[in-house]
């Protein structure tokens, strides 16, 4: 039996959801409404009592003040149309389980197995609406049709009080083999079908380790037969996806750079990443502060003597394109477990995120199984708000890029730093050992259908088959709630180890557990699970979300599974660790899984591919006639990759924890653009860290070298505008990259894999030179997006985020002008480089002339000395060029401080730059606009005197920003708060 409660506002009170509706299908759809009220429903499958059911509606669900209520009978509100939107069976409902638990509580008694709590949104609409216009509401703004089901009610339909959407019909368990000894189409027709993503080369290594005599002997012995079973194959399939294994970083390429003379790079991760780390950390000799890179789930350094920093940036880009909300809240709490699970566990301290979509205006057709960029962008923002809100971790650094390509796949990087002290229990803290006869206990939420196939399904592009079980739907209320228990259980050493359940579910967690020690055993019938029906093979793979596994000392079992229950967090025993080389699954009492780890780990054979650089030519737009620039940067300061994020930056929370000293957004208002992050992770040491980006896929429409090392510059820049030490950095690299295996559906594979070459070895000579060691990264390489005739790939984006120590919060700088009189100066030289700037995308031109670094040893001595001036306090702001070039940079800075600037080109250090368009909105790299009070102008032209440094002019009172030009014409005269406001118009606030 079950009951349905409806509960919505009273109708003197706005109702803000309700409000907010109104204004997005009026905003996103073009629809006029009178009036939106909304009201929650929840499905209680369970026999309950009438007073049950009142002492609920009180105590749960119905505040009397502001609520009406109705049980078994629908609530009375007018409406011309109403629309109802639920879960589907077997997605994650965060609220219903939370209305589950929280009924347990009134009641003081558990659900039974098959008993839950369903949520459901009600939509009263009111207005002159068609039929039509209702049907285009509901599956275009409310309701995301893979995960959810909605029913439209017209005004005279009788509305039933309707019933839980049944769930799947539960098929009995059962471990099935897959028969392997067949030709090769009929082998891929298993990849294909199974959603495996192997390909051709890595079934038939499959096929052949299985008819290995010693192995078929073995399985013989343990009463396992020869041919692979379900879980095998699945586990294999997840443990050597592009996802987890990153078969393209790793391939053996033949690289040809445009001469016929031909390169062997032997994996471009080992070749240009990690031997670039390698270099730095032995060059530093005892004073490297890395601790664990490239091994753990984030990469850690060494903040003081005292205390460690994790962090690790992560990509969700194929399940954000299928449910933005989910697959961005997943990706923030998902990536909130990497800092967690590194170590002996990081308490998190501060989020990132970046995102890449398509513009919110696009006015194309949009392909099948895609979403309006508007709706993608607000899904994903409020996945990644809701995420971090409710995890009680500050998003302190981020950025938003927007280009039609992303309509095809955006991409969602999120990111989170922890802090972890230097010693646990004695021990190093970033050190951990799974010993032979540890429990292996999963800790957290239950298993259920979300997020089978999440690894297999990102190792691919986006089709018509992608499946909707790859969508998860992350919960942190639950996720605080576990790392708090394991933060307390962390400090009583009651587990040796620790790692995520991420892509592969446990098959990931305890496969990759299990190399510590040298095998383990699982049993899936005892893991708890959602609802009954999953398969063996489900109950392994599935990515279910707020799950750690952890390695539990025998003796410390009991105490670990007592705390668990104090702290109301489900704890349970799977199985054990050992030393027998294998990674062994049972289902009751029968092996459905038995794999040699050496071949689990490393039997992948290694791809080779062919890479052919070919550089691309762009048409170069003719010199400008045009002498007077404010209407230009205007439109500059308007555009989507420039304009103000307030909007999004408001919606997340960057105070709690306390620690933020330079926010997001910064000056005399707080509305300002600001560089970096500066966080004081230990309250009472005045050390900081700083947190700062860069992305700009644009350039490597002209070349991915200059693309790679314009992002690393832009955020060693950014923060070194803040004041980090450039002698304290680290980095992480994220590739985003489209499909760059050549192919029949990908004609130019090996020009796209020239691309991804040329990024990396870039990324080796800057880092090497920078001294900045990548401690993580990661790459996502099959962003594209293919049905029928139509196919889209994204840009190749590399997003680069840089952590460095700032040795004294109080010296921190932001970019706002501070006082009139300040003397305003550029750091470093301004070249003629207006290729894939926005200056040239604004006047519809890609170029060729794209932004280089051709010597970063001069940029990193000239960070050095900047640096040294900031820690004499000689600097009153600073802000680095980036976007929109120099014009774009002091209008920041002027609107951010409320105050005005006269400028002269003509003192700019400049190189081959004639046109005054060149001079100010180029976008070369190495570039600062700092200003400097005048009591301190000496000091500071002596700190910079080996420095390319130009003196533009002055603050000033007058709220005007004024550029004379080369040619000692005025070439820019505007009011900042007219600035301003096209700056904030695209978003708004």
């Amino acid at each position: 039996m079950s009951h349905r409660i409806e509960i919505i506002m009273k109708g003197h009170l706005p109702d803000p959801t309700g409000l907010k509706t109104k204004a997005r299908i009026h905003n996103d759809l073009g629809i006029t409404t009178a009036d939106v009220r909304t009201a929650d429903v929840f499905i209680i499958n369970r026999k309950l009592t009438e007073p049950q059911l009142r002492l609920i509606v009180h105590d749960v669900f119905c505040d009397p003040v502001i609520h009406t209520a109705a049980i078994d009978a629908p609530v009375d509100y007018p409406y011309d149309w109403l629309i109802e939107v639920g879960f589907r069976p077997g997605v994650t409902d965060n609220v219903g389980r939370t209305a589950t638990e929280c009924i347990e509580r009134t009641l003081q008694g558990k659900f039974d197995t098959g008993e839950a709590v369903n949520s459901r949104k009600l939509y009263f609409l009111r207005g002159n609406l068609t039929r039509e216009d209702a049907d285009r509401i509901a599956r275009d703004l409310l309701a995301n049709d893979l995960i959810q089901a909605w029913t439209v009610f017209a005004p005279a339909a009788e509305r039933v009080s309707g019933r839980a959407l049944s769930r799947p019909q539960a098929t009995a368990a059962v471990i099935e083999t897959i028969n392997l000894e067949v030709d090769d189409v009929a082998l891929m027709e298993i990849s294909s079908k199974g959603v495996l993503a192997l390909n051709l080369e890595e079934m038939k290594t499959i096929r052949k380790f299985f008819r290995e005599p010693s192995f078929v002997a073995e399985r013989a012995r343990r009463n396992v037969g020869p041919q692979i079973t379900d879980c095998e194959l699945e586990l294999l399939a997840q443990t050597w996806s592009e996802h987890c294994k990153h078969k393209i970083f790793n391939a053996i390429i033949t690289y040809d750079p445009g001469t016929g003379r031909t390169v062997t790079i032997n994996s471009l991760f080992k070749t240009y990443i990690q031997r670039s780390t390698e270099e730095i950390r032995k060059g530093r000799g005892a004073d490297d502060y890395c601790l664990s890179v490239f091994k753990d789930n984030a990469g850690v350094i060494r903040f003081d003597d005292n205390w460690n920093i994790a962090i690790k940036v992560e990509t969700h880009n194929s399940p954000s394109a299928l449910d933005p909300y989910g697959g961005a809240l997943t990706g923030i709490v998902g990536v909130n477990r990497d800092p967690f699970g590194t170590g002996m566990g990081a308490a998190l301290i501060f989020n990132t995120d970046v995102f890449c979509f398509a513009p919110p205006n696009y006015s194309g057709a949009i392909p099948p199984r895609l979403l309006h960029p508007r709706r993608v962008f607000e899904g994903v923002r409020e996945g990644v708000e809701h995420g971090g809100n409710k995890s009680g971790i500050p998003t302190i650094n981020g950025a938003v890029v927007f280009e039609d390509r992303y309509l095809g796949k955006p991409l969602v990087y999120c990111g989170t730093g922890g802090i972890m002290p230097a010693l646990i229990n004695g021990k190093p803290s970033h050190e951990k050992q799974a010993r032979v006869g540890d429990r292996v206990v999963m800790v957290g939420g239950r298993i259920g259908k979300d997020g089978i196939h999440g690894a297999t399904f990102s190792s691919e592009e986006l089709h018509e088959s992608s499946p909707v079980s790859a969508v998860q739907i992350g919960d942190p209320i639950t996720q605080k709630r576990m790392t708090d228990f394991l933060l307390v259980a962390r400090n009583r050493g009651l587990y040796s180890s620790i790692t995520d359940n991420g892509a592969g579910g446990l098959s990931s967690s305890v496969g990759e557990m299990a190399q510590e020690c040298g095998g383990a055993e699982l049993h899936l019938e005892h893991a708890p699970l959602k609802y009954p029906g999953l398969q063996p093979w489900e109950i392994l793979l599935s990515e279910a979300q707020e799950r750690m596994t952890v390695a539990v000392p025998p003796k410390s079992l009991a105490e670990f599974l007592d705390l668990a229950a104090a702290m109301d967090v489900e704890s349970t025993d799977l199985g054990s660790f050992n030393d027998t080389g294998y990674f062994t699954v049972y289902w009751k009492d029968k092996i459905a899984a038995l794999v040699p780890l050496d071949f689990l780990h490393e039997g992948l054979p290694p791809m080779r591919l062919n890479a052919r650089w070919t550089p691309p030519e762009h048409t170069e737009p003719q010199p400008t006639a045009e002498r007077e620039f404010t209407a230009t940067l205007k439109r500059l300061l308007g555009r989507w990759n420039i304009c103000s994020k307030e909007r999004l930056i408001r919606q997340y929370d960057h105070e709690v924890q306390a620690g933020s000293i330079i926010k997001p957004l910064i000056g005399a208002t707080d509305d300002g653009p600001g560089d970096a992050a500066v966080q004081r992770p230990v309250y009472d040491s005045p050390r900081g860290l700083a947190v700062g980006c860069g992305i700009a896929p644009r350039y490597s429409d002209i070349d991915t070298y200059s693309m790679m090392a314009a992002v690393i510059d832009e955020s060693v820049r950014n923060i070194v505008a803040v004041g980090a030490d450039p002698d304290y950095m680290a980095g992480l690299d994220n590739f985003c990259w489209c499909d760059p295996v050549q192919s029949e559906k990908t004609p130019d594979g090996e020009y796209k894999l020239a691309q991804l070459v040329r990024a990396n070895q870039a990324l080796y000579d800057v880092t090497t030179v920078y001294r900045i060691p990548c401690v993580s990264g990661k790459d996502s390489m099959k962003n594209d997006y293919s049905i029928g005739d139509t196919k889209i790939s994204i840009p190749p984006t590399v997003l680069f985020t840089a952590i460095g120590v700032v040795p004294e919060v109080t010296r921190a700088v932001t970019p706002d002008f501070k006082a009139a009189g300040d003397v305003i100066y550029v750091l470093g030289v301004t070249k003629d480089e207006t290729g894939g700037s926005e200056y040239f995308a604004e006047i519809g031109f890609v170029g060729s002339k794209v932004p280089q670094l051709p010597d970063p040893a001069a940029s990193i001595a000239m960070y050095r000395a900047l640096h040294k001036a900031m820690q004499q306090g000689l600097i009153a702001s600073c802000h680095d060029l980036s976007d929109g070039g120099l014009a774009v940079a002091l209008a920041e800075s002027c609107f951010s401080g409320g105050l005005g600037a006269d400028i002269r080109l003509k003192s700019l250090p400049l190189e081959n730059v004639t046109q005054d368009d060149a001079a100010l909105f180029s976008e070369s790299l190495s570039r600062f606009v700092v200003s400097v009070a005048h009591g301190d102008v000496k000091a500071f032209e002596a700190a910079m005197a080996e420095c390319p440094l130009g003196k533009l002019g002055r603050v000033t009172e007058e709220r005007r920003l004024r550029v004379t030009g080369l040619n000692d014409e005025i070439v820019i005269d505007a009011d900042i708060e007219e600035l301003q406001a096209e700056w904030i118009k695209p978003l708004g606030r």
